[in-house]
Order: structure tokens, then C-alpha cells, then sequence
């Protein structure tokens, strides 16, 4: 048996193509084949093939479809004889066929297998897999398959044939075989024109070899082509490397790296009406601003990006423009990158003319004079929507300098007159914020917040490998809190083997580290103490969140310093805003801090905050989290604290205390006497909550020296026994 999935999907038995039949019976199998020697639940062929909203007959479908491909695979199988490639049971089904027989699995083994010679220096071999794996394509993966998980697929296996062909030009050039990669990379961009990584390496292998013309045409070609499709511009990275080749004639740097995968979008359909309706208005000449908030993550880039693709901004000129730490230095230097982005493929002299107004304008506010220079930015800018429908974009205005702010709020004064579209993005904004002034001039204002459960849910069955099983589901959906950048992250690594410490997936502890990076150190041990103390996310039954005294006594900080370095975390979505309690807003990033830690020391802060928490008086069952949490060994001073304070955390936390005087009994290093008498609480509270306590108090009693205590747990005994025979079935009447 072989099956070709890179492609449209074929089959063969002996070297006869069999017939694949109907679009969604194809699918099925597309999804078997992926998961070839896995069993795949029916449930999971439903998802696969027609999404969230399966037909009532989509049961019975799949039944026919799999029972259909039966006979194709194995045409002279008796009805009920054991299936050699397709076996079901237990609801499920599974197509058994070495991994090599299907061209998707051999491609990501040869792929593995490029990654050892790269890692072995041994470009040759590295190159020779390459080819090996590229061979296999033979046009669009699953082309023509329906439903969302073939279309999952296709992207994901789009985006790794598009990163293998990628390396392999860039190995074609490190071993000076510069045509055959020019070659390559102008059929790689014929087919994937905006893609911007395939862009840059054409570019620079050109340039490297002397034809410095035809790079800088490469990337008008792409500047051209990014306007007319997205309304934006090409990425800073690439017009970085545009400048460098049009300002000097030396070889810029190769570069063959991945391109990160552009989000998907998904929900916010309120939001999206309002801008496209924003945008319709400023076509029919009519002006406005929209404040879009959302912490990072929130997907801002996402729905700008949906609200203004194709034909619903056509005829209109788009800017971009980002504030970052350089731009807060710069006056005008991000509404200036907005303005030139919006003009960069225009050839009127009298766009060119405006734009060249503003560069002089922006020139002057670097000097000093900002009050001259910021009137003539505001004509120049209206002068331009005067011209014809103009939309803004400035994303991060936290971030720009202050005349930007300035003239971003004069503008807004224009918008009543010419066809001009403010669009600021941003993090919440707060009283004491820079750009709380700027409210007023936005008539619209979208605050993003996290998706909820049915659009988390459409997210990660877009995203997802593969259909994840009900339970994983739960945890994805648990671990993001709606959060779109940690639902993508999850969904996309939830199949994938990598792991970093803890068990988690290496992508989504690179997701979560990524998030945290922009804080100070100071920040992130902060943060790392709240999620130790949060420890709901290891121990079942645990309250959320901490207190702001709690971190305090166990880092030993003022509660005013410790506030001051979780602030930028507060303003950042981490954290809630406001309120008493602090629990980190997604619980994917407190498991990534708290896994990552390596076992010994977990156990160590573990035990430590729980002496600490003990020592200032905290609440029993805030201390037996982190007992909990570690696993902390309960012998020394745990199990003496347990002794003293177990009645009142039976009272207040029952759950908690169970398990961790289950714990107790278990541990034979606990004193004699302490373990006997955490036992005897064992039975009490199982006894009260209507459990089996039989075998607790019975090992109780025949160990007690005290004769009070070995009474009380016959009498529990007894009483255990007295209830099960209350409760067993009576025999019939007569019988």
C-alpha cells in the first residue's frame, strides 16, 4: 500500500490506484492516514470533517464512509474477517500501515533526519535529504479535500514545505551554488508572492552575486503587491534589507530562517462590522476614529488585518505605524513611518509632494521647533485625505513620543471634513495614562477582551493538528482563559512531541517566555512567586490567586515595592487590573513558571513558602497548598504544624485536608505517634463526608496506646458497616 497526501490524495495496492470516491469520504480517510496506527474516535472523524455543526446524519455518514473504504482497500476481505489495513473497535478506527507508506509521515522523517546532518555540520548530507523530502510534493497537500481539519492540515503542511524548500535554497547558496538557488527561490515566490522570508533570501542572493537591479525590483514587486492585498506594507525586517541594498552595493546577509505563522482569526464579529463599517464610511468620504484596546495578545493585529483585507478598503491608501522604545525617542518618527507606508507605491506628484511636507515637518520637530512643525504635519496629512480616502493605523500608541499624541488628537478635529480614518491600537488605557486624553476624539471605541468558550473552541479545531480529544480540549481551553495568542500557541503544539522541562510542549514555554520577556528580572520573580503561591493550577481543590501579603512574607518585600514591580504586569493583561487578589490571567503561564522550575527547587519554595505562610499566620489551607503543590515531604516540621492545625483545616477545607493526611499516612518517615493521630483525623473527616473509613480507623485502632482513640475508631467502623448495610438492596418479598 502507498498513499500520496502531498497532493491530491491517491492510493495505490500493488501498484494499482485505487478509487478514493467522494469528497468527504476522502476526507476520512485523509484524516486516518494522518494519524495513521492511532485510533481515531468517531467523534474526532465528525470534527474533522464537518467542524462544530455536524448534520444529524454525520454518524451514520462516517459508518458508510469507512465501511466504503473497507472495500476499497481490501476488496476481497469477508464482511466480517478482520481488516488488515482498516480495523475499528470501541467506536474508534485505525488504518495500520507503516509510517514510510504515506508521503506525509516519510516527509517529515526525512525532514528529522536534515535537522541531524545540520546539527552534525554535515552540509552534503543535509542538502541530499532536502531534496529527498521536496521530491515527494507533487502540488497542494490534501488538494481539494473539505472540512476544517484537511484545511488545518493543508496549512500546516503548506508552511513546512514552504520552510524545507526555504533551507534548501539557503544551503544551495552556502554551497556556492548561487543559480540553482536564484532558480529555486523565483519559483518559491511565483507561488507564495507575499511571502516574506522567500522574498528577502531572492533578494539577498541577487544582491550577493552582483544583480543588485533585480533585488530591488524583487521587493517592488512585493511592496506592490502587499498594498494591494492587505493595505499594508512589507515587514520592517525586509525593508530594513530594502535600504541597505538601495543605499550601498555590498552583499547583504543570506538569511533562510522560518517565518513565523501568520495568526488566524477567528470570532470578534461585532468588532470587525464596526470597522469595515468605519472603513465603508471613509470611502463614501465620510471621516471617523476608532480606539481599539487589548492587552497584548488579544488579537488587535488580527482584526485590523481581517477589517481591512481585499475589497473592503479598495480605493483607499493605508498607513501603518508602530510605536516602539526607539520611536518614544523620535518626534513624529512613527506617525511619519504610518504616513510614508500609506504613500509608498503612489506615483502622484502631489501625494509624493505631501509626504515629502510631513519628512520636512518631522525633520523640524527633531530640532526643537514642535509647535510650528506640528501645525504644518496636521495640514499636510488633511491636504492628503483631502485628496482622497486616507486610513491611519497606529498600533502601540503607548509607545510613540509625545508630539506623535499631539498631532494624532489634532487630527482627529479633521476627520468631520475630509475622508480621513484614525485608527489607534493599543493597551487599556488608565487614568494616569499618556493617552487617556486622547479618548475624547474617538467616537468608537472596541475594547477586546477574550474570546469566549465557542469561539476558543472554533480557534483550537482550527489551529489543532488534529482534533483534540474532549479532555485535552478542556485543558486547552483552561490553560489560554480566551486568551487568542496562547489558544493558537496550545492548539498548534498540543500533538507535537518537543517538550521543555515539566512535560510541557517547547513551543508554548517559548510563547509563554515570550510574553514575560519585556519585563524587568524583578517583574518576573515577582510574578514567578505569585504562581508558586496560586498553586490551583497543581492542586486540586486549591483557592485561586494569593494575596499581596502573602508574596510579601515569603519574599520578605514591602507589599508597596512589590506592587511597583507588578504594575507593568497589571498594565500588560497578566495579571487582573484591579481587585484584592492576584491571579495570573491565564493559567498556561503559571504552569510554565512553576514547571520550569526544576524539581529540587520547586520543592524547596514549596516548603519554604508554606513555613513562611505558617509563621505569619496565614489561613491552614493556603499552607497545605504548597504542601501539596511540591509533593513537599511531610516529615519534621510539616507534620508537627499538621498535627497542631488539622481540626481547623478539616473545618474550613475538608477536600484539602484529606488529601494531604492521605499523603501523611502514606509517609512512613512521619513519627510514630504524629501518624498514628493524623490517621485518626484521616477517618473522621472521610467518616463525616460519607467515604469508606474502615481501613483508617481499623489501623488506627489496633496501633493507639489510647484507649479513648481506639474506641472511637471501632465505633466509626461499626458505624461504616451499620451504613452499608442500610444502604444494600433488599432481596424481593418471598425470596
Amino acid at each position: 500500500m502507498r498513499i500520496q497526501l502531498l497532493g491530491p490524495v491517491r492510493a495505490w495496492r500493488e501498484g494499482v490506484e485505487l478509487a478514493m470516491g467522494s469528497g468527504r469520504r476522502t476526507a476520512v480517510f485523509s484524516v486516518l492516514a494522518l494519524a495513521a496506527n492511532r485510533a481515531v474516535s468517531r467523534e474526532q472523524l465528525i470534527a474533522a470533517v464537518w467542524g462544530g455543526e455536524p448534520p444529524d446524519s454525520a454518524t451514520g455518514n462516517v459508518y458508510t464512509y469507512v465501511s466504503a473504504l473497507r472495500k476499497t482497500l481490501e476488496p476481497g476481505r469477508r464482511q466480517w474477517a478482520t481488516g488488515q489495513f482498516l480495523t475499528s473497535g470501541g467506536g474508534s478506527y485505525r488504518l495500520r500501515l507503516p509510517r514510510e507508506a504515506i508521503d506525509a509521515h516519510r516527509f517529515e522523517e526525512l525532514r528529522e533526519e536534515s535537522r541531524r546532518h545540520r546539527a552534525d555540520n554535515d552540509r552534503p548530507a543535509e542538502l541530499s535529504t532536502l531534496v529527498q523530502a521536496l521530491r515527494l510534493w507533487r502540488g497542494e497537500a490534501l488538494h481539494g479535500v473539505p472540512g476544517p481539519y484537511a484545511e488545518a492540515q493543508r496549512r500546516r503542511l503548506t508552511e513546512l514545505h514552504v520552510t524545507t524548500a526555504q533551507r534548501h535554497a539557503g544551503l544551495l547558496i552556502e554551497l556556492g551554488r548561487h543559480d540553482e538557488a536564484i532558480a529555486e527561490l523565483r519559483r518559491l515566490v511565483e507561488l507564495y508572492p507575499l511571502h516574506e522570508n522567500l522574498n528577502s533570501l531572492l533578494m539577498s542572493a541577487l544582491h550577493g552575486t552582483g544583480r543588485r537591479v533585480e533585488a530591488l525590483t524583487a521587493y517592488g514587486r512585493l511592496s506592490s503587491l502587499t498594498r494591494q492585498r492587505t493595505g499594508g506594507k512589507p515587514g520592517s525586517a525586509i525593508r530594513a534589507l530594502h535600504s541597505r541594498i538601495a543605499s550601498d552595493g555590498r552583499p547583504a546577509p543570506v538569511r533562510s530562517g522560518p517565518r513565523p505563522t501568520a495568526p488566524v482569526f477567528v470570532g470578534r464579529g461585532a468588532e470587525l462590522r464596526l470597522l469595515r463599517k468605519a472603513v465603508a464610511q471613509v470611502r463614501a468620504g465620510r471621516g471617523g476614529g476608532i480606539w481599539l484596546q487589548g492587552t497584548p495578545g488579544m488579537g488587535k493585529s488580527a482584526l485590523l488585518s481581517a477589517a481591512l483585507a481585499g475589497d473592503a478598503s479598495a480605493g483607499c491608501r493605508i498607513g501603518w505605524g508602530a510605536g516602539d522604545e526607539l520611536a518614544r525617542h523620535i518626534p513624529l518618527g512613527a506617525l511619519r513611518e504610518c504616513l510614508e507606508s500609506a504613500f509608498a507605491d503612489q506615483d502622484q506628484d502631489q501625494d509624493q509632494s505631501l509626504a515629502e511636507e510631513f519628512r520636512t515637518a518631522a525633520g523640524s520637530a527633531r530640532t526643537g521647533a514642535n509647535i510650528d512643525a506640528e501645525q504644518r504635519a496636521v495640514a499636510a496629512i488633511g491636504r492628503a485625505a483631502a485628496a482622497g480616502p486616507l486610513i491611519l493605523v497606529l498600533d502601540d500608541l503607548e509607545r510613540v513620543d509625545d508630539a506623535t499624541l499631539r498631532v494624532w488628537a489634532a487630527l482627529h478635529r479633521l476627520t468631520g471634513d475630509v475622508p480621513l480614518l484614525l485608527i489607534g491600537a493599543g493597551q487599556p488605557v488608565t487614568a494616569d495614562s499618556r493617552l487617556a486624553a486622547l479618548r475624547a476624539g474617538h467616537p468608537h471605541e472596541i475594547r477586546l477582551r477574550e474570546l469566549g468558550p465557542a469561539e476558543a473552541v472554533t480557534l483550537i479545531r482550527t489551529v489543532a493538528l488534529e482534533p483534540p480529544e474532549p479532555q485535552v480540549l478542556r485543558e486547552l481551553l483552561a490553560d489560554a482563559g480566551g486568551s487568542p495568542y496562547y489558544l493558537r500557541q496550545l492548539a498548534a503544539s498540543s500533538s507535537r512531541g518537543s517538550t521543555a522541562p515539566g512535560g510541557l510542549p517547547a513551543e508554548t514555554t517559548a510563547a509563554v517566555a515570550a510574553r514575560l520577556e519585556p519585563f524587568t528580572e524583578e517583574t518576573r520573580q515577582v510574578l514567578r512567586a505569585v504562581a508558586f503561591l496560586d498553586a490551583s493550577h497543581t492542586t486540586a481543590g486549591a483557592p485561586a490567586g494569593c494575596t499581596i501579603d502573602e508574596v510579601a512574607a515569603v519574599t520578605g518585600r514591602p507589599a508597596e515595592e512589590l506592587l511597583r514591580a507588578l504594575a507593568p504586569a497589571r498594565r500588560a493583561g497578566v495579571l487582573p487590573e484591579t481587585g484584592p487578589r492576584l491571579a495570573l490571567r491565564h493559567r498556561i503561564v503559571g504552569r510554565v513558571l512553576h514547571q520550569v522550575t526544576p524539581a529540587s527547587l520547586r520543592v524547596m519554595l514549596h516548603r519554604s513558602f508554606a513555613e513562611k505562610i505558617a509563621a505569619a499566620g496565614g489561613p491552614p489551607e493556603r499552607v497545605v497548598t504548597q504542601l501539596l503543590a511540591g509533593p513537599v515531604p511531610l516529615d519534621g516540621w510539616p507534620s508537627r504544624w499538621l498535627d497542631e492545625h488539622v481540626e481547623d483545616l478539616g473545618a474550613r477545607a475538608p477536600g484539602l485536608a484529606v488529601a494531604v493526611l492521605r499523603r501523611a499516612r502514606a509517609q512512613y518517615t512521619i513519627e510514630h505517634d504524629t501518624r498514628v493521630a493524623l490517621t485518626a483525623w484521616l477517618a473522621r473527616l472521610l467518616f463525616r463526608s460519607n467515604r469508606n473509613a474502615v481501613a483508617e480507623a481499623d489501623w488506627v485502632a489496633v496501633r493507639t496506646e489510647d484507649a479513648a482513640l481506639a474506641a472511637e475508631m471501632r465505633w466509626i467502623v461499626a458505624a461504616a458497616h451499620g451504613r452499608r448495610e442500610q444502604f444494600r438492596p433488599k432481596p424481593p418479598a418471598g425470596g
